[in-house]
């Protein structure tokens, strides 16, 4: 009787593991605005500001996510010629969220803030996000330098520079 319910219960545990895919956090959004603006004097704090996706913006972002953003707003961090960005996109099948810094119309930084697919999560690693320092829009919404895939993760690494591609030109929207 106890080994029956053991077995029960292990297989319980077990598919409950199996089925719920806990988000990996790699950084909160405080830790990547801190990290962003590093260089701040003591005591200089940048803004936050709100930008309404109006009609005209929202279809900018589909022509490159292919899909319209699902937020009225959004709030980013600016400071002198720099913002940071939040914005989530889908990978395969789950939101992951990310954090742009765009500093003199090219990205300074960008990061995985949390990955919620089962696979793919190789893009949060420096080696990768290096790739994307310096990188700027061209006339056409593309960027402007080939971004080398991982393999196993192409849903992932599109979507990182589909949203390279928003944040670049949402940053072009407010400067």
């Amino acid at each position: 009787m106890i080994t029956n319910f053991l077995k029960i219960s292990f297989s319980i545990v077990l598919l409950a593991t199996m089925t719920t895919s806990q988000a990996q956090q790699y950084m909160t959004k405080q830790q990547f605005i801190h990290q962003a603006f590093a260089p701040l004097e003591e005591g200089v704090r940048p803004k936050m500001k709100t930008l309404w996706l109006d009609d005209e913006v929202q279809e900018k972002i589909t022509e490159i996510l292919d899909h319209s953003y699902p937020k009225l707003r959004l709030r980013y961090w600016q400071h002198s010629d720099q913002s940071v960005w939040f914005l989530d996109e889908i990978g395969k099948e789950k939101p992951i969220s990310f954090g742009v810094s765009v500093k003199g119309q090219q990205i300074s930084a960008i990061r995985v803030l949390e990955f919620r697919e089962s696979r793919g999560d190789e893009i949060h690693m420096q080696a990768f996000t290096e790739q994307f320092e310096q990188i700027k829009l061209t006339e056409d919404n593309e960027l402007d330098r080939h971004i080398d895939g991982i393999t196993g993760a192409t849903m992932s690494v599109s979507a990182m520079k589909k949203i390279a591609r928003v944040a670049l030109m949402l940053n072009e929207i407010v400067q």
